[in-house]
């Protein structure tokens, strides 16, 4: 196994944790300006305002998305174990 064959599947593994972990991401990012969006309206201060919604949202994404990224990373397992006797030898 060369140290170009290492860095591609380094490489191929960022981008499929990148690809799983985006839309989930996402989702607590917008939650979360919304939320300090209506903080900052109503001078409300309270940190669980912000958490609860970050967590349903969160798990909403993984509810429409998950049979997508369950997809996507056994694709990347499978490559990588069908791959495996040429890397060997």
């Amino acid at each position: 196994m060369t140290p170009t064959t290492v860095i591609a599947i380094g490489r191929q593994a960022l981008e499929v944790m990148l690809m799983i972990s985006a839309p989930l991401f996402i989702a607590a990012l917008v939650t979360g300006l919304i939320i300090s969006i209506f903080q900052a309206a109503t001078q409300i201060n309270e940190s669980t305002l912000s958490f609860v919604p970050k967590l349903v949202m969160i798990f909403l994404v993984l509810l429409v998305a998950g049979p997508w990224m369950l997809t996507i990373m056994t694709d990347y397992v499978r490559q990588l174990f069908e791959a495996i006797p040429g890397l060997i030898g």
